[in-house]
Protein backbone atom coordinates (compact mmCIF):
# COMPACT_ATOMS: atom_id res chain seq x y z
CA UNK A 1 0.00 0.00 0.00
CA UNK A 2 3.14 2.62 0.23
CA UNK A 3 3.27 5.52 -1.94
CA UNK A 4 -1.10 5.78 -2.21
CA UNK A 5 -3.53 8.20 -0.85
CA UNK A 6 -4.93 6.98 2.31
CA UNK A 7 -7.51 8.43 4.43
CA UNK A 8 -7.99 8.21 8.24
CA UNK A 9 -11.02 8.89 10.25
CA UNK A 10 -10.50 9.51 13.53
CA UNK A 11 -13.23 10.28 16.84
CA UNK A 12 -12.46 12.54 19.35
CA UNK A 13 -14.14 15.80 20.96
CA UNK A 14 -13.33 18.64 18.84
CA UNK A 15 -13.26 21.92 20.51
CA UNK A 16 -15.31 25.17 19.33
CA UNK A 17 -14.77 28.58 20.26
CA UNK A 18 -15.37 32.02 19.32
CA UNK A 19 -12.89 34.60 19.47
CA UNK A 20 -13.05 38.30 20.43
CA UNK A 21 -11.93 39.81 16.99
CA UNK A 22 -15.14 38.15 15.57
CA UNK A 23 -13.54 34.93 13.96
CA UNK A 24 -13.83 31.19 15.79
CA UNK A 25 -11.46 28.61 16.32
CA UNK A 26 -11.80 24.60 16.37
CA UNK A 27 -9.42 22.23 17.27
CA UNK A 28 -8.47 18.90 18.78
CA UNK A 29 -6.35 16.33 18.31
CA UNK A 30 -6.81 13.90 14.83
CA UNK A 31 -3.28 12.02 14.87
CA UNK A 32 -3.06 9.71 18.18
CA UNK A 33 0.34 7.54 17.95
CA UNK A 34 0.14 4.05 19.09
CA UNK A 35 -4.04 3.90 19.19
CA UNK A 36 -4.80 0.72 17.26
CA UNK A 37 -7.04 1.46 14.36
CA UNK A 38 -9.38 -1.63 12.86
CA UNK A 39 -9.25 -0.91 8.85
CA UNK A 40 -12.49 -2.41 7.76
CA UNK A 41 -12.23 -5.46 9.43
CA UNK A 42 -8.87 -6.42 7.28
CA UNK A 43 -5.98 -5.23 9.21
CA UNK A 44 -5.41 -3.02 12.58
CA UNK A 45 -3.02 -0.27 11.98
CA UNK A 46 -0.90 1.91 14.63
CA UNK A 47 0.69 5.26 13.62
CA UNK A 48 4.06 4.93 15.75
CA UNK A 49 5.52 7.31 17.54
CA UNK A 50 7.67 9.61 15.59
CA UNK A 51 5.81 8.84 12.39
CA UNK A 52 5.39 12.71 11.78
CA UNK A 53 9.04 13.46 12.52
CA UNK A 54 11.00 15.58 9.87
CA UNK A 55 7.11 16.38 8.13
CA UNK A 56 6.39 19.16 5.99
CA UNK A 57 3.38 20.86 7.54
CA UNK A 58 4.15 24.02 6.19
CA UNK A 59 1.54 23.97 3.02
CA UNK A 60 -1.79 21.76 3.99
CA UNK A 61 -5.11 22.74 3.75
CA UNK A 62 -8.12 22.03 6.25
CA UNK A 63 -10.85 21.26 3.56
CA UNK A 64 -14.53 19.97 4.58
CA UNK A 65 -14.63 16.23 3.39
CA UNK A 66 -11.50 16.13 1.44
CA UNK A 67 -13.30 18.73 -1.12
CA UNK A 68 -10.12 19.54 -3.09
CA UNK A 69 -12.87 21.87 -5.38
CA UNK A 70 -13.37 24.13 -2.49
CA UNK A 71 -11.55 26.56 -1.22
CA UNK A 72 -9.56 25.63 1.97
CA UNK A 73 -11.48 26.73 5.62
CA UNK A 74 -8.07 27.20 6.98
CA UNK A 75 -4.08 26.22 5.80
CA UNK A 76 -1.14 25.75 7.59
CA UNK A 77 1.08 27.78 5.54
CA UNK A 78 4.63 27.97 6.70
CA UNK A 79 2.74 26.33 9.77
CA UNK A 80 3.54 29.45 12.32
CA UNK A 81 1.30 32.19 14.37
CA UNK A 82 0.67 33.97 10.96
CA UNK A 83 -1.32 30.63 9.54
CA UNK A 84 -4.63 30.34 9.49
CA UNK A 85 -4.55 26.81 10.84
CA UNK A 86 -1.34 25.16 13.39
CA UNK A 87 0.04 21.73 12.98
CA UNK A 88 1.63 20.29 15.96
CA UNK A 89 3.10 17.26 16.54
CA UNK A 90 4.23 16.36 19.71
CA UNK A 91 4.64 12.83 21.78
CA UNK A 92 1.10 11.73 21.80
CA UNK A 93 0.67 12.51 18.10
CA UNK A 94 -0.85 15.78 16.28
CA UNK A 95 -3.04 18.81 17.48
CA UNK A 96 -4.13 21.42 15.31
CA UNK A 97 -6.17 24.68 16.07
CA UNK A 98 -7.54 26.40 12.77
CA UNK A 99 -9.07 30.05 12.48
CA UNK A 100 -12.74 30.23 10.80
CA UNK A 101 -13.82 33.55 9.21
CA UNK A 102 -17.33 33.24 9.75
CA UNK A 103 -18.39 36.31 8.24
CA UNK A 104 -17.09 36.21 5.55
CA UNK A 105 -17.03 32.62 4.85
CA UNK A 106 -20.19 30.28 4.42
CA UNK A 107 -18.66 26.78 4.61
CA UNK A 108 -16.23 27.99 7.65
CA UNK A 109 -19.50 28.79 9.27
CA UNK A 110 -21.37 25.69 8.51
CA UNK A 111 -18.31 24.14 9.69
CA UNK A 112 -17.91 25.79 13.09
CA UNK A 113 -21.89 25.20 13.52
CA UNK A 114 -21.69 21.47 13.57
CA UNK A 115 -18.22 21.39 15.85
CA UNK A 116 -20.40 23.66 18.22
CA UNK A 117 -23.04 21.43 18.33
CA UNK A 118 -21.41 18.53 18.63
CA UNK A 119 -22.38 17.29 15.18
CA UNK A 120 -18.97 16.48 13.59
CA UNK A 121 -16.96 14.40 16.29
CA UNK A 122 -13.65 14.15 14.62
CA UNK A 123 -11.77 14.64 11.68
CA UNK A 124 -9.95 12.75 8.57
CA UNK A 125 -6.73 13.04 7.12
CA UNK A 126 -5.26 12.28 4.31
CA UNK A 127 -1.70 11.05 3.68
CA UNK A 128 0.58 8.93 1.88
CA UNK A 129 3.11 6.15 3.85
CA UNK A 130 6.46 6.08 3.27
CA UNK A 131 7.57 3.67 5.94
CA UNK A 132 6.11 0.60 7.26
CA UNK A 133 5.73 -2.71 8.86
CA UNK A 134 3.48 -5.56 8.82
CA UNK A 135 3.50 -8.18 11.33
CA UNK A 136 1.01 -11.26 11.30
CA UNK A 137 0.30 -11.54 7.99
CA UNK A 138 -0.70 -14.87 7.61
CA UNK A 139 -3.47 -14.42 9.81
CA UNK A 140 -6.66 -12.86 9.21
CA UNK A 141 -5.94 -10.30 10.94
CA UNK A 142 -2.68 -8.48 10.37
CA UNK A 143 -1.25 -5.33 11.75
CA UNK A 144 0.69 -2.40 10.32
CA UNK A 145 2.60 -0.12 11.92
CA UNK A 146 3.04 3.40 10.39
CA UNK A 147 6.75 4.79 10.87
CA UNK A 148 6.57 7.33 8.78
CA UNK A 149 4.25 8.98 6.56
CA UNK A 150 3.40 12.87 4.70
CA UNK A 151 0.10 14.29 5.10
CA UNK A 152 -1.43 15.90 1.65
CA UNK A 153 -0.42 19.38 0.72
CA UNK A 154 -1.83 21.14 -1.58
Amino acid sequence: MANELERRYYTFEPNAEKRDDGTAQISGRPIVYNSPTDIGGMFREIIMPGALDGADLRDVPLLVNHNDRMIPVARSRRNNGNSTMQLMPDAEGMRFQALLDLARNVTSAELYSAVDRRDIDGMSFGFFVSDERWENLESDYPTRYINKFKLIKS
